[in-house]
């Protein structure tokens, strides 16, 4: 009995003195670090900055380089310029779709959604008076002016001429899309963004924008019908009527881009010099607990775990956030 009981014994010690050799002979991890340049639209500028925020507290030696523009341009600055980046956040995943993938990126990760609203102060004429039955009579007036992205640059921009497009039909109004296109031009910018300072100047009374940016802003704003705002997945083949063109790669081409509920999509560019740093942020932008709860706070909801094309490229960590 003595026998058995001491090569247990034994078999015991050698287990624990491998085990302390395989432990001790593993290199030490080394903790992320290096720049992470990341390309996003223009409507995610406040969640970005407070997810990167709480990302570089959790790894001190990385540096997060954060680029907002519309995010056509910001996928023109990948696809024309050749700038270098590691990740491109946009505000309609299909940017990535269609002008990235498969040359620039592999994948797309859909993570939230937003919807259209019309952006004011209480300052703005006719503030006390407008509703979701009068906005586009109160837009027309001469004494009013408003403001949108540009279409060209900026997903917001054309998704504010669907929101033209889907109100003449669900109010009934002839041509109602084409007078409000027509009209205050002169306020078209290259991101949705950039017209809250000249809202807040009484520049401009109104915005076509996205709600989550009058959340971050603390703006007012007037909640469109599900029949014109492109947030209610349900009404997809609604929306798919409205159609807008814009400008394409080379000079003079023009692409067609149908209205769809309001998805944002977010890549790593092959070419990323960080990839290691680039995975990492993803996992902490995508997960529940702390991206995802930064992003619903500041007004956009999550829309993980979506079907995805591209599932088997997508890396193992961020599998969890897309469905095959």
């Amino acid at each position: 009995m003595t026998i058995p009981l001491l090569m247990q014994k034994l078999l015991f010690t050698l287990g624990l003195v491998l085990f302390a050799c395989c432990v001790f002979s593993q290199k030490p991890r080394q903790p992320l670090s290096g720049d992470l340049v990341i390309f996003h639209a223009g409507s995610l500028s406040v969640p970005m900055r407070d997810i990167s925020v709480a990302f570089t507290k959790l790894h001190p030696e990385v540096n997060i380089l954060l680029e907002s523009a519309g995010s056509v341009e910001s996928a023109r600055k990948i696809t024309d310029l050749n700038k270098s980046c590691d990740i491109l956040a946009s505000a309609d995943y299909t940017v990535i779709d269609n002008m990235l993938i498969p040359k620039y990126a592999d994948w797309n990760i859909k993570f939230v959604s937003n919807e259209m609203c019309i952006v004011f102060t209480e300052k703005s004429r006719y503030a006390s008076q407008i509703n979701a039955k009068n906005w586009f009579e109160i837009l027309q007036k001469k004494d009013v002016a408003y403001g949108r992205a540009d279409p060209n640059s900026d997903p917001c921009g054309y998704r504010s001429v669907m929101t033209m497009q889907l109100a003449e039909k669900f109010y009934n109004k002839p041509g109602l899309a084409n007078l409000l296109m027509a009209k205050d031009q002169n306020y078209m910018r290259p991101k949705e963004v950039d017209l809250i300072a000249v809202l807040e100047s009484q520049s401009i009374d109104y915005i076509f924008l996205y709600k989550s940016v009058a959340i971050q802003h603390n703006l007012k704003y007037l909640e469109l019908p599900s029949e014109v705002n492109l947030k209610d997945p349900k009404l997809t083949d609604l929306y798919n009527t409205a159609v807008v063109s814009i400008n394409g790669r080379e000079p003079g081409q023009k692409v067609l881009i149908k209205g769809e509920p309001m998805i944002y999509g977010v890549t790593m560019i092959n070419t990323a010099p960080n990839k290691p740093v680039a995975i990492a942020f993803l996992q902490f932008m995508l997960s529940k607990e702390r991206g995802i709860k930064i992003l619903e706070k500041d007004g956009q909801p999550s829309v993980i775990p979506q079907p995805n094309p591209n599932f088997d490229k997508i890396p193992e960590s961020l599998k969890p956030y897309a469905i095959k």
